[in-house]
């Protein structure tokens, strides 16, 4: 997915977040419910993940300096693995924690003031994330028009797959939510209530876990899809002045950058002059082919044994 694609992503999260969050706490307030607090915190911390992505965005924009000369590409899962930390202690936990307090110290029935402020900010809130959801993954179809979970798996676009996850996650919740307050106000029980919050507290966990596993794949060094190994190996292959290749290594440097490392021997009956050409026009051929390869790099002897021909 393009920056641009991920900006308007996260840019209708963010709107989206903070008007939930505002909505949420004002009901919290009036209401006392646990659910609809943990619910409120959720969103808070969801709008300051979107501006942590975009600062990741920006920042994996910078180009290639001393320090960093193959750039700073991933920067964006630096702080995306941050987004999913957060998730994890603030939303998670916090929520879970909320719930907990609250089985020990029950808001009574006669306390609340009105279902309809929790009914209100809930649909509302459905209605909201919804749409922030449906931005995304309207725009994550462009890159990947069949199977999400797959897609979700496969993709290197760490700031889209988090606004999705999350945005799910938030519709989830709010579901969940939903249920708990209107079996905690109809059946005078507010364990129910503070169940709900508990189980908003367990999606989230599970979400930050989803999450940084995948970003740790990233920051390590993760390499190319099959796909893009075959369309590599579909181009070499195409070449009948190449005897063999193979050892080919790639690592992902941002969600649209890659290096690729492709040991390849030439025919022995090859001039010096000629395997250097042929070795830059595969390299222009796979950079032209598909941009993501911003870096590509051929090793072979067959030079070195062309010299002593």
């Amino acid at each position: 997915m393009s920056v641009k694609g991920s900006k308007l992503t996260i840019y209708a999260s963010i709107a989206a977040n903070v008007l939930i969050a505002v909505m949420k706490f004002i009901a919290s307030l009036f209401t006392g419910s646990s659910a609809m607090l943990s619910e409120g915190i959720h969103s808070l911390i969801d709008t300051v993940n979107g501006l942590l992505l975009l600062l990741g965005i920006k920042k994996s924009k910078l180009g290639p300096d001393k320090l960093h000369p193959f750039g700073h590409g991933k920067e964006i899962y630096f702080w995306s693995f941050i987004v999913s930390i957060l998730v994890f202690s603030l939303g998670g936990g916090v929520a879970i924690y909320e719930g907990i307090h609250r089985l020990y110290n029950p808001v009574e029935k006669s306390e609340e003031v009105n279902i309809l402020w929790n009914y209100g900010v809930l649909i509302g809130a459905i209605i909201f994330e919804g749409a922030s959801l449906i931005v995304a993954l309207k725009e994550f179809r462009k890159i990947h028009p069949t199977g999400y979970k797959s897609a979700l798996e496969d993709s290197k676009d760490a700031a889209t797959v988090a606004v999705i996850i999350e945005n799910g996650a938030a519709v989830a919740g709010l579901i969940i939510a939903l249920i708990g307050v209107t079996l905690a106000y109809y059946l005078e029980m507010p364990v129910f209530d503070a169940a709900a919050s508990i189980l908003i507290g367990v999606l989230l966990v599970y979400v930050a876990y989803f999450m940084a596993n995948e970003t740790r794949h990233l920051l390590i060094g993760e390499s190319v899809s099959d796909r893009d190994l075959a369309f590599l190996e579909k181009i070499l292959q195409a070449y009948p002045q190449i005897e063999y290749f193979g050892n080919i290594r790639t690592m992902h440097l941002g969600p649209n950058q890659v290096i690729a490392v492709i040991e390849v021997n030439f025919k022995d009956d090859l001039k010096v002059l000629e395997v250097e050409r042929l070795v830059n026009e595969i390299k222009t051929k796979i950079k032209n082919t598909n941009p993501k390869f911003t870096h590509v790099y051929i090793e072979t002897d067959s030079i070195r044994k062309s010299s002593f021909q």
